[in-house]
C-alpha cells in the first residue's frame, strides 16, 4: 500500500499507457473515415451516447464502492488480528504461572513456554499471509501486463520464499512437518496452540477459567481467519465485473461517433463567428481560421482519450481493489503488519532484542 499521501499521477499514466494508445486509435479511426474518406453518415446523436455514459458512470461507481468496501473490511479484520494478538500475548504473559502447577517451573522454563506460544502465533500469521497471497483465477496482478510491469521491481516475500522457509525457527521440526502436511496450514497452527494450552492446563500451569479465556482467544483467531478467507476465496461477482468491463468498452467505442459531429459543428460556428466579427473574407487570417474550422473535428481524438481514460481508469481501479490480498501496490500490507505484530508481542514477553527482526521497510513508497 502506498505510504505517500501525494497521488502518483505519473505512475498512473504509465500504468495505463497501453490503454491510452488504444483510446487514440479508437478516436482517430472514425474521424479519419468521416473527414478523410467522406463517410458523412458515420456519426451518432449525442443524446443516446450521453445516456449510456450516465448508466456506465453509475455502474462503475457501484463497483468501486463495493471494491472499496472489500478493501476496508479486510483492513478492519487485520486490525482485529493486531489487537487480538496483543491481548493473547498479555494472557500468555500473565496466565501461565506456577500458582496451580503440579511441578513448578523456573522463570526461565516459563519464559521458554511463553516464547514458544508467541512464536507459534507468528507461525499462524505467516501461514495465513501465505494463504492469502496465493493466486486465484480471478485476480489480475499476475495476468495484466501493466500490473506485472508495475510490480516487477517490488519484492513480495510470500512469492519469493516458501512457507517452509519462513516457518524455520518459529516452530519445531515436528510441528512444521505437521503444519505443512495439512491443507489449511493456518488452522493447523491454531490446533497446535489449542493442544499446547490443554497440556498446560493438565500440568496446572493454567487454571480452568484462564484456560477457557485463552481458548476463546483462539476461537477469535479462527473467526478473523475465516473472515479474510471469505474475502480471498469469494470474488466480486463475475457477472457484475464482466458486464461492467463490457459496458465501459461499449461506451468508449461509441464516444467518438457522438463527438465527431459535435466538434464539426463547433468548428463551423467558430469560423462563422470570427469571420463576422473580423469582417475579413480574403486574407491569410481567413485561411488560418478556415483551416482550423475545417479540421476542428480532430479535437474529437484528444477529448475521446480524456473521457475514455477517466472511465476506464476508474474501472481498472475498482478491478485492482476488489481483491485486497493478492499483492498489488494498493492492497492491504499484510506482510508489514504481520512483522509489526511480531515485534510487538515478542517485546511484550521481553524476548532478546537481538533476536527480534527489524520492521519491513517500504519499497518505492509501497508497503507490502
Amino acid at each position: 500500500m502506498y505510504t505517500k499521501r501525494k497521488f502518483p499521477l505519473r505512475g498512473m499514466v504509465k500504468w495505463t499507457r497501453r490503454d491510452i494508445y488504444i483510446f487514440i486509435i479508437i478516436g482517430a479511426i472514425p474521424v479519419f473515415m468521416y473527414k478523410g474518406l467522406g463517410f458523412y453518415w458515420l456519426h451518432l446523436p449525442w443524446l443516446p451516447i450521453g445516456v449510456v455514459g450516465t448508466a456506465v458512470a453509475f455502474i462503475v461507481s457501484f463497483k468501486n464502492n463495493a471494491s472499496y468496501d472489500r478493501l476496508w473490511e479486510a483492513r478492519k479484520i487485520y486490525g482485529g488480528i493486531v489487537n487480538s494478538s496483543r491481548s493473547f500475548t498479555l494472557m500468555i504473559n500473565n496466565f501461565i504461572t506456577n500458582k496451580h502447577a503440579k511441578n513448578p517451573l523456573s522463570e526461565g522454563e516459563l519464559f521458554k513456554i511463553r516464547k514458544e506460544m508467541v512464536l507459534r502465533h507468528v507461525a499462524w500469521m505467516t501461514s495465513l499471509r501465505h494463504a492469502l497471497r496465493q493466486h486465484k483465477p480471478w485476480e489480475v496482478s499476475k495476468m495484466h501486463k501493466s500490473d506485472k510491469e508495475y510490480m516487477s521491481k517490488i519484492e513480495v516475500k510470500e512469492w519469493k520464499y516458501s512457507l517452509e522457509q519462513e516457518l524455520e525457527g518459529y516452530v519445531s521440526e515436528s510441528e512444521k512437518k505437521e503444519i505443512l502436511s495439512k491443507k489449511n496450514k493456518q488452522t493447523a497452527c491454531l490446533n497446535l496452540q489449542s493442544r499446547h494450552l490443554e497440556k498446560l492446563r493438565h500440568d496446572g500451569l493454567i487454571e480452568d477459567f484462564r484456560h477457557m479465556e485463552m481458548q476463546n482467544m483462539l476461537t477469535e483467531f479462527f473467526t478473523l481467519q475465516g473472515k479474510v478467507e471469505r474475502i480471498k476465496n469469494f470474488p466480486y461477482p463475475r457477472q457484475f465485473a464482466t458486464l461492467n468491463y463490457l459496458f465501459v468498452w461499449i461506451f468508449i467505442i461509441l464516444l467518438p461517433l457522438g463527438m465527431m459531429h459535435e466538434f464539426e459543428e463547433i468548428g463551423k460556428t467558430v469560423v462563422h463567428a470570427i469571420q463576422e466579427h473580423m469582417k475579413v473574407h480574403t486574407s491569410p487570417i481567413h485561411d488560418v481560421v478556415e483551416f482550423v474550422g475545417n479540421y476542428f473535428i480532430w479535437f474529437t481524438v484528444p477529448f475521446t482519450v480524456i473521457v475514455s481514460w477517466i472511465f476506464h481508469t476508474m474501472e481498472r481501479i475498482g478491478e485492482t481493489t476488489e481483491n485486497p490480498f493478492e499483492g498489488n501496490a494498493n492492497d492491504i500490507p499484510i506482510t508489514t503488519m504481520s512483522r509489526g505484530i511480531e515485534i510487538d508481542i515478542r517485546q511484550m514477553i521481553n524476548d532478546d532484542p537481538d533476536l527480534i527482526p527489524a520492521p519491513i521497510e517500504s519499497q518505492f513508497d509501497i508497503q507490502m
